[in-house]
C-alpha cells in the first residue's frame, strides 16, 4: 500500500514541523532563544506549500473521491475533512499575517502569532486524527484492487518527501531538500542548530 506509506509519511513530517514550531515559540517566550523571523517565516510557507497545496488535493482525488463511490461510511468524516481542505487559503492566511506581524513587532507580535499558531495545531491535530482513525480504515475495508491500484500510482507520481513528481517544472519546490534545511536550521533539541536559515 504504497499511497498509505507515502500519506503516513506525509503526516509524519507535517507533525514534525508543527512540533518545530511549538518548541520554538515556547523557547523564545521562555528567552532561551532568539527568534530566527527566516526560519518561522519558512516553515509557514512550507505549511501551505506542502500540505496545502501538495498533501491535501492527492486525498480528495486518490483516497477520499474513490471511498465516496463505494459506500456512504463515510460521508459526514469526508464532509467536514473536504470542508478543512477548501478552507486552507484562509487558514494559511491568518497564520502568514500573525508570522510576518511577529517579525515587524518583535515586542508585542509573539503572543498572537502563538494564538495563531496554537489554533492551527489543533486545527491539524483534529483533522489527521479523523483522517487516520475514521476514513483510512474504510478505504481499508472497502477499496479494491483497482482502487488501490489508482491511489498507489498516484502517490508514487507524487510523493514530496522522495523529490517525485510526474512532469514536474523546473522552479517547482523539492520539499525534501527543503525540509532538510529547516531541520537542519532549527535549534537542538528539534534540529541541528546549523545556524540562521538560508533560502535558496
Amino acid at each position: 500500500m504504497d499511497a498509505m506509506r507515502i500519506l503516513m509519511d506525509e503526516h509524519q513530517s507535517l507533525a514534525a514541523i508543527i512540533h518545530a514550531i511549538r518548541h520554538m515559540i515556547g523557547e523564545i517566550g521562555a528567552g532561551r532563544l532568539q527568534p530566527d523571523h527566516k526560519l518561522l517565516e519558512a516553515m509557514v510557507h512550507y505549511l501551505d506549500a506542502y500540505p496545502e497545496r501538495r498533501h491535501h488535493p492527492k486525498e480528495d482525488e486518490f483516497l477520499f473521491g474513490p471511498l465516496r463511490a463505494l459506500t456512504h461510511d463515510a460521508d459526514a468524516a469526508l464532509d467536514r475533512l473536504e470542508a478543512e481542505h477548501a478552507q486552507a487559503e484562509a487558514r494559511i492566511a491568518v497564520l502568514d499575517a500573525a508570522v510576518k506581524g511577529y517579525a515587524q513587532d518583535p515586542t508585542g507580535g509573539l503572543e498572537a502569532f502563538k494564538r495563531a499558531f496554537e489554533d492551527y495545531a489543533a486545527f491539524y491535530r483534529s483533522h489527521m486524527i479523523t483522517e487516520e482513525r475514521e476514513v483510512l480504515p474504510l478505504i481499508r475495508k472497502h477499496f479494491t484492487a483497482e482502487d488501490w491500484d489508482r491511489a498507489n500510482a498516484g502517490f508514487i507520481a507524487d510523493d514530496p518527501l522522495s523529490g517525485a513528481r510526474a512532469g514536474a517544472r523546473a522552479g517547482e519546490e523539492d520539499f525534501a531538500q527543503i525540509f532538510s534545511r529547516l531541520v537542519a536550521a532549527a535549534p537542538a533539541p528539534i534540529g541541528l542548530g546549523a545556524g540562521p536559515y538560508k533560502a535558496d
